[in-house]
């Protein structure tokens, strides 16, 4: 079995094949922790000969780039142009992970379709499930909270008209909500709110936190780190990455990137360390959170940019100290030391263009 093959490449549904009723929950973009590293156990090494069963079909997922959401036994996801609905709105949609029966569907608004390019247009933010409420941001940055039950709305928030967001490209926004206990954290982008803390029930504002001339918000989501005893959230916008106190939403820290056409892959954390990587050119970068003698949190470089680390598209994961990932858009893996930064192997993948990568 070469490097290439010992990765599992595919979406965490198909983890729930063999057991439905057992399958680990996938509540969010990239897994519980953010990590798209899953638990599961008793995946197949290799397939049958006539592949593996057909659980269920479903129609009307809609086009777009949100990956599936999977919690409390159902499949939440965002798509536009829905074969079973008569317009070509975007909805937010829930089917049943033991049939693939269609729930539900709550429109979100109208499609993204800024692009002449066709496979530039579509949804982009996997929902964020938590309890009863499922969460989901559209490509105009609205803001949505329903019920799991029926869809029904909830609350609703706009980042532009409400927090003066701004993005960075034109691509639409793409992130999926933090929630972390009874906050819910989001990008609305640029330096009024560059990221924002809502009450997750309400969506009253809980505190605001201002990165300033920054430049917008990426496609990136925020993940939690904690250093010295603090919790701090970590989030790229379109200029690199930037570490805020849970508790007040204070910028702690910032390290700026030259910033790309689109910053997209969500950073990765190990312990006390950012990786933070993008690609058009750009590359990864590694900072370490430090505790400072005020007591303070800031940061030391590591390493800047690597251009041979650069991932455009689909995110990396780490697993024992070593980064995984598919090279720029590219359907080139590369496996790398993330301390160093240095390459250890890479090997031509499967498919064409961009590789996204889960473990299991």
């Amino acid at each position: 079995m070469n490097n290439v093959t010992k990765l599992f490449l595919a979406i965490p549904a198909i983890a729930c094949m063999a057991s439905i009723a057992k399958c680990e929950d996938w509540p969010t973009f990239r897994g519980a922790d953010r990590t798209s590293i899953s638990n599961e156990t008793g995946i197949m090494t290799s397939w049958p000969s006539d592949g593996p069963e057909l659980v269920w079909t479903a129609k009307g997922a809609g086009r777009g780039y949100a990956s599936p959401a999977i919690a409390g036994g159902k499949v939440f996801t965002l798509g536009d142009n829905l074969s079973t609905k008569d317009d070509k709105d975007e909805y937010l949609i829930c089917f049943d992970l033991a049939s693939g029966d269609e729930l539900w569907t709550t429109k979100t608004g109208e499609a993204w379709d800024r692009h002449k390019q066709v496979s530039w247009n579509g949804s982009r933010a996997t929902p964020t499930v938590d309890g009863d409420l499922v969460y989901v941001i559209s490509p105009f940055g609205k803001l949505f909270c329903a019920q799991v039950a029926d869809g029904s709305i909830v609350w609703q928030k706009d980042f532009k008209a409400d927090f003066g967001g701004k993005k960075k490209d034109s691509w639409g926004y793409g992130e999926s909500p933090l929630i972390d206990g009874e906050m819910l954290i989001c990008t609305p982008g640029g330096s009024q709110s560059t990221v924002v803390a809502l009450n997750k029930k309400t969506g009253e504002k809980i505190w605001n936190c201002s990165r300033p001339d920054d430049v917008g918000a990426g496609h990136s989501s925020v993940v939690i780190s904690n250093v010295g005893g603090k919790k701090v959230y970590v989030q790229n916008t379109g200029m690199g990455p930037m570490g805020i106190d849970a508790a007040t939403g204070e910028m702690l820290w910032d390290f700026y990137m030259k910033p790309p056409i689109a910053f997209i892959p969500t950073p990765i954390i190990d312990g006390d360390y950012v990786f933070s990587v993008a690609g058009y050119g750009l590359g990864a970068a590694l900072v370490k959170q430090v505790v400072q003698d005020d007591g303070s949190i800031g940061i030391e470089e590591i390493y800047g940019p690597k251009t041979s680390l650069g991932n455009k598209h689909g995110g990396v994961i780490l697993i024992d100290g070593k980064i995984y990932g598919g090279r720029e858009d590219k359907s080139v893996v590369y496996c790398a030391d993330m301390l160093s930064g240095e390459v250890i192997w890479e090997e031509r993948g499967g498919g064409e263009r961009s590789t996204s990568v889960i473990s299991a």
